[in-house]
């Protein structure tokens, strides 16, 4: 799979969002080494802790699947003011990913199917931690 299919995975996801706090819509497809695309997107709740991140969404999905390996995750948003900028994943998402994915882990981040920029996760979370 291509990112820019990956990226058009995530940007549908994003459609479900439940987000009625922050306006902030936001989907993620993770892409497993069986070739299976995991999506999610962000559900918000009024305690705000107990909201769950998109990246998160489609991690467990897969996890509770029995998919523990991956290639590459995509994350899409869209802010509640239209603001075109990339959503990167937060530092509980990067955490989660990390424990199923080592450094070199593709994370897309995405304004758009044409519009987007990879890293790994190794660089977007630094001495992450480990057991």
């Amino acid at each position: 799979m291509t990112d820019r299919e990956l990226v058009a995975a995530a940007v549908s996801a994003s459609e479900y969002a439940y987000s009625p706090y922050s306006g902030c819509r936001v989907g993620a497809a993770l892409l497993t080494k069986s070739g299976k695309v995991f999506t999610g997107c962000n559900i918000e709740n009024a305690s705000y802790g107990a909201t769950n991140c998109a990246e998160r969404t489609a991690l467990f999905k897969a996890v509770s699947e029995g998919e523990t390996e991956f290639e590459k995750i995509a994350v899409f948003g869209k802010s509640k003011d239209g603001a075109d900028i990339y959503f990167y994943p937060c530092g509980i998402c990067r955490q989660a990913l990390s424990e199923f994915c080592d450094e070199n882990f593709t994370v897309i981040t995405a304004k758009s199917p044409d519009d987007f920029v990879t890293d790994t996760l190794g660089n977007l979370l630094k001495n992450g931690f480990k057991l």
